[in-house]
């Protein structure tokens, strides 16, 4: 059965084209279940209207998904608003995948190198019993409390990670789109 799978991206992305091939890639399938996804993912079109108007778009966007799937581009790792799609994702539970996209060819026909992975950038640190979390992202020197979102109680206790900030990286997997055959294989990353 295919996901419904939220995209989050730097808009940048979108105007490159980059997303777009990655987004669109089922409109070339048979249907739906060969391509294994729905596309739930939201455009920056409300992003003039406030901080909370944006924040309340996202969260209704993530809404009956289950997946969340961070193309990677250049500067996707510095966007506010794709960090906390991250964690929103994270808080309710999304599977979380990344795709760097800087491989496939631009509007002109250009490339790029991969960008940073926005996962090494975002972490979790878990309270001394390691029954909650707080959110942290990496200035740069050190980590920071994350406060566009805030931390949660978790249902089961994870006493191994008790006092130890755990990056996003640790736990969740990245791909390249082109060498990593995205057009066949999305619906497996987005399954597994």
């Amino acid at each position: 059965m295919a996901k419904r799978v939220f995209f989050s991206f730097h808009y940048q992305d979108v105007i490159d084209f980059r997303a777009n091939v990655v987004r669109q890639s089922w409109v070339t399938k048979p249907d739906r279940e060969e391509a294994g996804y729905f596309d739930s993912s939201l455009w920056e079109s409300s992003r003039l209207k406030g901080d909370s108007s944006l924040k309340q778009l996202i969260n209704s966007g993530l809404d009956n998904t289950t997946v969340t799937a961070v193309l990677i581009g250049s500067d996707t790792y510095r966007r506010r608003w794709v960090r906390y799609e991250i964690f929103k994702s994270l808080e309710r539970g999304n599977k979380l995948l990344g795709i760097h996209i800087n491989s496939v060819q631009c509007k002109n026909k250009q490339t790029k190198v991969h960008g940073p992975n926005p996962f090494e950038y975002l972490a979790v640190k878990f309270n001394s019993q390691g029954d909650r979390v707080d959110l942290c992202e990496w200035d740069g020197n050190k980590w920071i409390s994350y406060t566009d979102v805030a931390g949660w109680k978790l249902t089961s206790p994870q006493t191994q990670n008790a006092n130890a900030t755990k990056q996003l990286s640790d736990w969740y997997k990245t791909y390249c789109w082109v060498s990593n055959n995205g057009y066949q294989n999305f619906g497996t990353w987005v399954d597994s």
